[in-house]
């Protein structure tokens, strides 16, 4: 529990709070406007506790999935694989398996990959002469593409 505890989730506690009493008293305002006679304010007064309510929905994922990755103990870094041969790994592969239960994939952060065309840093050349056709343009503001000699 005191991972919920941390400025980050303070501030996401009384964020909640806040739009929550917001979006209900939002509705609350939409019917006595609906009781006066605007009709389309019925529509606002169900819509804005339903915002709340998806707050509520947010929220409660969020603290839960806190809580799991507290139990869940250290993992290995993003784009490190695992050692096969590092005891601990294989005995938890063993418990896992033997306890029938699927390990979920852990959401790491994304990875950044350099890609190169042909995958030998060939460059492909209709991109080349996409990009010839494109510094001609430039070079000739006021030719038409007609205009290009290539």
């Amino acid at each position: 529990m005191k991972r919920l505890w941390t400025p980050a989730w303070i501030a996401r506690h009384v964020a909640m709070v806040v739009l929550v009493t917001a979006f209900l008293a939002l509705g609350w305002w939409q019917v006595s406007r609906a009781a006066a006679g605007n009709a389309i304010s019925w529509g606002y007064a169900v819509e804005w506790p339903i915002f709340a309510g998806f707050v509520v929905f947010v929220w409660w994922r969020e603290v839960r999935h806190a809580l799991r990755g507290a139990e869940a103990g250290p993992t290995a870094a993003v784009g490190e694989a695992p050692d096969a041969g590092d005891p601990t790994v294989v005995e938890r592969a063993e418990a896992v398996e033997a306890a029938g239960v699927r390990p979920r994939p852990g959401i790491g952060r994304p990875v950044r990959v350099t890609r190169t065309v042909g995958g030998h840093g060939e460059e492909d050349a209709e991109l080349a002469a996409y990009n010839r056709y494109l510094s001609w343009l430039n070079a000739n503001p006021g030719a038409k593409p007609g205009d290009y000699p290539g």
